[in-house]
């Protein structure tokens, strides 16, 4: 795909998803009904590789080039104080996901990812969005073309999704407020580590934003242009091409999980083919991952972001598939069925 010419060709493609393919998904089914094991005994690995079959459209799916893709880009409430450290120092983590050393590279290699880094407009912040919209139809546009893009090129057999913001925890709760409903402190988390007085800033942040844009969120693309940013525009626009393109999406913590709020809130089966790679610390990602319907495969106590917990998940992925693949049949090993 091209990308979406315009926001009304964003809204339209929630409208026209395709599903998985019911009959690979039966396949595998049936594959994993006379594996010699009992049925079910190997719970949701199960449940991993059907779903993985129905996206990718094959009885036996195959993970050889899965792909991280972590999305970063700046927010003007940064100024507002909603977090433990300066503006730059976005780049400078995006720098080091470039020169290997952060643990979405260690966590990637070791999952056995490719790993894409999109940097999106860092010199250019989002504005302040208890002030004005974070973003123009323009940039925002641009910033779920460039989401869409970093798949399609490259159609990976599983993308995995994360970013890199300073000041993104508070665009997340405000998304998550503005998608979900509910007083905003039930969404703001300390994110970066903020003291108990940045919470409460927060809190005023995502109050202010969303009092400020609430008689104009009529659609998701209007939520994540006046509260979000282009890292989290990024990622609805990966989730939606994604589906598009049929291929399945691991998604990690609460700011990428936001991201796909307003999409979700308004399109509850945008996420049949994502996977909740796990549920972090930040307070609001339980509430979020509810709300979304999902079921975590991992909670490990994580609240990096970076597409790290996501990662992490994948390895269940590779379990699932390599014993759907490789064990034996009753009929091939000899053993008796039930």
């Amino acid at each position: 795909m091209s990308g979406f010419a315009s926001p009304a060709a964003f809204l339209a493609a929630l409208r026209n998803l395709p599903q998985a393919d019911a009959a690979a998904r039966a396949a595998a089914v049936a594959r994993q009904g006379v594996l010699t094991k009992p049925p079910g005994s190997l719970g949701r690995l199960e449940d991993i590789a059907v779903f993985m079959a129905g996206w990718q459209g094959r009885e036996r799916p195959r993970l050889d080039r899965g792909r991280a893709i972590i999305f970063a880009g700046n927010h003007g409430i940064v100024a507002r104080g909603v977090s433990a450290f300066p503006a730059s120092v976005t780049a400078q983590m995006v720098a080091n996901f470039e020169n290997g050393g952060a643990a979405i590279n260690a966590l990637s290699t070791a999952a056995g990812l490719g790993l894409s880094v999109v940097a999106l407009d860092l010199d250019r912040p989002t504005a302040d969005f208890t002030v004005e919209p974070a973003m123009s139809e323009d940039d925002c546009l641009a910033a779920i073309n460039a989401g869409a893009a970093a798949v399609t090129d490259d159609l990976p057999d599983l993308v995995v999704l994360g970013e890199m913001g300073i000041g993104n925890s508070t665009s997340a709760a405000a998304l998550c407020t503005a998608s979900f409903g509910g007083p905003a402190r039930d969404w703001v988390g300390p994110g970066t580590g903020v003291d108990d007085e940045g919470i409460l800033r927060k809190i005023a942040t995502v109050e202010a934003g969303v009092a400020l844009h609430q008689d104009r969120l009529a659609t998701p693309f209007e939520t994540l242009r006046r509260l979000g940013g282009r890292e989290l525009a990024a990622i609805a626009g990966a989730v939606v091409a994604a589906r598009l393109a049929g291929v399945p999406v691991m998604l990690d913590g609460f700011i990428c999980c936001a991201a796909i709020a307003p999409l979700a809130a308004a399109c509850p089966d945008i996420l049949d083919h994502c996977l909740a790679g796990h549920v972090s610390a930040e307070p609001g990602h339980g509430r979020l991952i509810e709300a979304l319907r999902l079921e975590p495969l991992l909670s490990l106590g994580m609240r990096l972001g970076e597409g790290s917990g996501a990662a992490t998940a994948t390895l269940l992925v590779r379990a699932a598939l390599a014993a759907h693949d490789g064990m034996a049949t009753f009929a091939e090993a000899g053993v008796s069925g039930a």
